[in-house]
């Protein structure tokens, strides 16, 4: 039990250190840094929404730079080739005048990669980075090569500005375990980012966990107890964002097509185990999964033409669902 004791009490540690260098740096998005470092050290990997100028590759840079692991940035765009990110196999010669085929890594082959608009670049590319992401490895001219561990993509993509984009497809949004929003600064946060940027002062971001460190809390979280009735919530407002579901809320009837897939229930339950190691416990409560909900499932639900013209967005019917779908005893 000491050893278990000390293993939660280093967890915490070192979620409260990445947040605090995180947050030395980027000025409010607590609950987008929050949801991300959730994400990370549950091992899966971020789609991060938000318009032009909030922030979002300085966010995921400095959650790279607090971590002493490889970082790779992307730039997609309509004219990426798979080969440009997985790598290719070239003809070196050598001294001796003789050739050999040799295998080049590409920019996947780090451990924190940064897809930067990952919806501008093309179906074929994109098949590609699924196979990373969702195998760990990738294939070249036949041959499988296996990347390193741990292993996160962290892409960004713009909601407003739809032409030369590639719509990912579901498959693809899938194997994000999490969906993060970056919203507008307030007022006061404003006046922040501007003392920060318009001087000539730089927040140099410091190392405060290694893949050692991020490999032992994934395999820690994934060894968190929960209970058999919160396991049941989880499976209950997964459930309840399919329409045909006789337990499905009026929202979720009226404008989802198809709801979450169980990689959406398993989000849930691996988030909510970190959350509460974060919070310094072993056992996950409802509130856990609840905390966790919407950027777990909110790109996994497939909205119909109707919730289009009603204005009614994935955080809605979720919302709804949380209201409506209580947990035992609740």
């Amino acid at each position: 039990m000491a050893t278990t004791t000390k293993a939660i009490e280093q967890f915490q540690q070192v979620a409260r250190a990445l947040r605090d260098e995180v947050g030395r740096v980027i000025v409010g998005h607590e609950l987008a840094v929050d949801h991300l470092l959730i994400s990370l050290l549950a091992g899966g990997h971020s789609l991060i929404e938000g318009v032009p100028g909030l922030g979002k590759t300085m966010l995921v840079r400095t959650i790279a730079g607090a971590l002493d692991l490889k970082y790779a940035r992307v730039q997609f765009t309509p004219d990426l080739m798979p080969a440009d990110i997985t790598g290719t196999t070239i003809i070196r010669e050598s001294e001796s005048g003789t050739r050999r085929f040799e295998f080049e890594a590409g920019p996947l082959f780090a451990n924190v990669v940064l897809a930067d608009e990952i919806n501008r670049a093309t179906p074929k590319t994109q098949a590609a980075l699924l196979e990373a992401m969702a195998e760990q490895t990738v294939t070249v001219a036949g041959e499988t090569h296996r990347l390193e561990s741990p292993f996160y993509v962290l892409a960004t993509q713009n909601p407003i500005e739809m032409e030369g984009t590639y719509p990912l497809p579901e498959a693809q949004l899938d194997r994000f375990l999490f969906k993060v929003l970056v919203g507008y600064p307030t007022g006061e946060e404003l006046e922040e980012i501007l003392a920060r940027t318009t001087t000539g002062a730089e927040t140099a971001v410091r190392k405060v966990a290694n893949g050692e460190d991020i490999n032992g809390m994934i395999r820690l979280a994934r060894e968190v107890p929960i209970a058999p009735h919160v396991t049941r919530y989880a499976v209950s407002l997964t459930k309840a964002t399919h329409p045909e579901d006789a337990d499905a809320p009026t929202a979720a009837r009226r404008f989802v097509r198809y709801g979450a897939s169980p990689r959406g229930a398993q989000a849930l339950v691996l988030a909510a185990k970190v959350a509460a190691l974060s919070d310094g416990r072993l056992n996950v409560s409802f509130e856990d999964i609840r905390y966790v909900l919407a950027p777990a499932l909110r790109h996994r639900l497939i909205l119909n033409f109707e919730a289009e013209a009603e204005g009614v967005d994935a955080d809605s019917v979720l919302e709804e669902i949380a209201m409506v779908t209580l947990p035992e005893g609740g």
